[in-house]
């Protein structure tokens, strides 16, 4: 059954690993028919500082941001793809965060469960695909994975996306071409599965 899918390459940079494996995994889920976006951080342009304002004066979304919105409002499947910097995600990529999930799109804080704001995304899921040149067993055991939990939970959860997936690929810095084709293939196979 085709899906819609949307693809967030969230580098700041352009021509990164994080941008080639956006194109895999979208040529992978377009060669078995799913409906695909691509949304492409380098190319927006937005101030990712949600300033000294509120909720109930946030600033005005520019037209990269408003896009980014209708994308996610129109996709059953969202896939996050994003480097690890400082163990946290780039600047700009928070911003596109803060300024596009607010209350009243992403969810609702007038209704709450346990505490909880009303999730008013719900009914889509969300891979998270995150690049680093930290190992996976010091992402795992030293860091104990905090940047996946933040994504998965903290942003994506929060708001309804159900997290169905998590990938990582490192250590970037050193890898060989052959590992990167393999990232690539491996990331491809996950479009054409929709995961």
């Amino acid at each position: 059954m085709s899906r819609r899918i949307l693809i967030a390459d969230l580098h700041p940079g352009r021509q990164s690993l994080s941008a080639a494996l956006a194109q895999a995994y979208r040529d992978g889920a377009q060669a078995v028919g799913h409906q695909t976006r691509v949304s492409t951080l380098s190319d927006m342009a937005f101030d990712p500082d949600f300033g000294q304002s509120s909720f109930r004066n946030a600033p005005p979304l520019e037209p990269d941001l408003q896009a980014f919105r209708d994308d996610l409002t129109w996709a059953e499947h969202i896939v996050l793809i994003c480097p690890m910097w400082w163990g946290g995600l780039p600047a700009k990529t928070k911003g596109l965060f803060d300024r596009t999930l607010l209350p009243g799109y992403a969810f609702d804080p007038r209704q709450r469960r346990m505490g909880l704001p009303k999730t008013l995304l719900s009914g889509r899921s969300g891979r998270f695909i995150l690049t680093s040149d930290t190992p996976g067993w010091a992402f795992s055991l030293m860091y104990r994975s905090a940047l996946r939990h933040q994504v998965q939970r903290q942003i994506l959860s929060y708001v309804g996306i159900k997290p169905t997936g998590f990938t990582h690929f490192s250590p970037v810095e050193h890898s060989t071409p052959d590992i990167r084709a393999r990232w690539l293939a491996r990331t491809e196979a996950l479009g054409t599965k929709a995961a």
